[in-house]
């Protein structure tokens, strides 16, 4: 008897104790924020005298608070308890948005990634400043998704959506990108195609984006007739046409996409690097010579020859040799081509 009464008594203290407390105390006690204007903060939020748009002004400045001070674990709970007490807030989406950007500062970006993906599914578009939540959505999820399966379906709905507000030749070339990965190459052909009347604009991590993708298109749409099976096979017709000056073989034996000629310190996406040029200019009245042997800094993937002889005022040149990678065409891919020239000694 005396057990349980003491039991009940510690009971009523505890509900006594917790009822002195406010809710708001575990979110005025955040480290790092002002204590004072967050208190005060609160005391307007759970007056009753606001509106619809003073109150999401309100929120928005505890929720600043709790960002600033990098509370993100309080930051989640509050807005949380926002969206719950009003499950059909006109804000919501714009307070999901925050939790999810949250998260992902807490490097939990499959959670974030959940929010993002909810905020498209359940909630109408919002514009905050101007900015679209679903557009912001959408290029989170972009970013964050490895799978490119799923990315392609986000940037489509993102050029489908807001096509006036993205860089559409960007968007284009990443598409394809994303298509070639799953091997779907009608699709890249496609986006590839529609990528390059929309170019304006440089794109990030990708400096020669136009001569690949120009490359993609000619590559699926031509007749690849100057791939050998083998290196030694290449390296042989390539010989016996130097040895014999015949500039018309040279020309049927190269590359006729990407063959470029440069010297080693001029960059493959410079417009001067991919040329088409006479090869009688420089094997007429000559006696073109090669190494015995490869440069060794070839590899199973790519090869140097050295060869001199050649007419103008470089006589040396080196024979660039590799293996074609394009997996959308089985037939080529892995043969080996001519692909381009340097002029001058090899840099060291």
């Amino acid at each position: 008897m005396m057990r349980s009464a003491t039991i009940s008594l510690l009971l009523l203290l505890s509900v006594s104790i917790t009822g002195c407390q406010s809710p708001r105390d575990y979110f005025i006690a955040a480290p790092g924020a002002d204590p004072k204007q967050l208190k005060d903060l609160f005391g307007i939020l759970d007056s009753s005298k606001l509106g619809m748009d003073e109150r999401y002004a309100v929120t928005q400045k505890i929720s600043s608070s709790l960002s600033t001070a990098e509370d993100y674990p309080r930051l989640v709970d509050f807005l949380s308890d926002v969206v719950a007490q009003d499950s059909e807030g006109p804000y919501n989406a714009r307070h999901l948005l925050t939790i999810a950007w949250a998260y992902s500062r807490q490097d939990a970006n499959e959670v974030a990634a959940l929010y993002y993906d909810r905020i498209l599914k359940n909630f109408p578009d919002l514009t905050v400043n101007n900015e679209s939540i679903h557009q912001a959505c959408l290029r989170r999820l972009i970013d964050l998704s490895t799978d490119p399966a799923k990315r392609i379906e986000f940037r489509r709905e993102l050029i489908t959506r807001f096509p006036d507000k993205v860089d559409m030749g960007e968007e284009l070339f990443l598409l394809g990108n994303d298509y070639e990965s799953l091997g779907d190459w009608d699709a890249a052909l496609d986006a590839y195609r529609r990528f390059l009347p929309s170019y304006v604009a440089d794109i990030s991590g990708y400096p020669d984006a136009i001569q690949y993708a120009q490359q993609f298109i000619d590559l699926a749409t031509i007749r690849k007739d100057w791939t050998y099976e083998t290196l030694d096979e290449l390296i042989s017709a390539v010989s016996v046409a130097m040895a014999t000056g015949n500039a018309r073989s040279l020309s049927r034996i190269r590359a006729k996409v990407g063959f470029f000629a440069m010297d080693w310190y001029q960059n493959k996406a410079d417009g001067n690097s991919q040329v088409l040029f006479d090869f009688s200019a420089f094997t007429s009245g000559t006696r073109i010579q090669r190494a015995e042997t490869l440069d060794a800094s070839s590899n199973s993937r790519e090869a140097f020859l050295r060869t001199w002889g050649w007419t103008e005022r470089i006589s040396v040149w080196y024979l660039y040799f590799r293996k074609v990678n394009f997996p959308a065409d089985p037939e080529v891919h892995g043969r080996w081509e001519w692909a381009g020239i340097y002029f001058g000694e090899k840099m060291q």
